[in-house]
């Protein structure tokens, strides 16, 4: 694998996500990427630079974010590094699997698809999701009531949607995690009524 176009994304996403403080930033991309290497190790058979940089790449278009298209931000960084474009394709496949609003329900067809949605939803639960809620919900100005009930309609469904052993592990003590933090704050929540 290419150290040199990691390094590069590394320092493209850290550029893009530069003044993000919603939970959609360059340390959640590097988490995903970890999270991603991590689960690939189970499987010798994918194109880990294909995971890598998908990983990487994987909000540099999200329409919370950005008003682009076709991927448009991801192919204008691989094009500059030179990528085929059958490689850039595969990425790109990779990156439209990943969102949890477009993909609910729906497993990616390729290893390298289930290994990074599987790495991106896992940085979705346990405490780290329950941070990155609350901070979405605060720059787009939710009540606590609404990013609670992001738990219900998204984040408690997760853990059946894991692809992979190693994701699937994983998911079981972020969701005991999520689980536990709810009873909490519906205890404290229901201690002033």
């Amino acid at each position: 694998m290419d150290e040199g176009i990691i390094e590069a994304a590394v320092k493209y996403i850290n550029d893009l996500f530069e003044n993000n403080a919603d939970g959609h930033d360059a340390a959640h991309s590097m988490r995903v990427y970890k999270n991603a290497c991590r689960i690939a190790e189970g499987y010798p058979e994918c194109n880990l630079m294909v995971v890598s940089l998908a990983s990487l790449l994987h909000d540099v278009d999200d329409h919370k974010l950005f008003n682009t298209e076709n991927n448009e931000n991801a192919r204008k960084f691989l094009i500059s590094q030179h990528v085929k474009c059958d490689v850039t394709e595969l990425i790109c496949e990779v990156i439209n699997g990943v969102s949890f609003s477009k993909n609910r329900g729906r497993r990616p067809d390729s290893i390298e698809g289930k290994i990074v949605q599987d790495a991106d939803r896992l940085d979705a639960m346990g405490a780290l999701g329950i941070a990155r809620t609350f901070a979405y919900g605060g720059r787009c100005s939710r009540p606590m009531e609404s990013s609670l009930q992001h738990f219900t309609d998204k984040l408690l469904l997760l853990k059946d949607e894991m692809n992979t052993d190693e994701a699937k592990a994983i998911a079981e003590k972020r969701h005991a995690y999520m689980v536990e933090f709810l009873n909490e704050i519906n205890d404290e929540m229901n201690s002033y009524d």
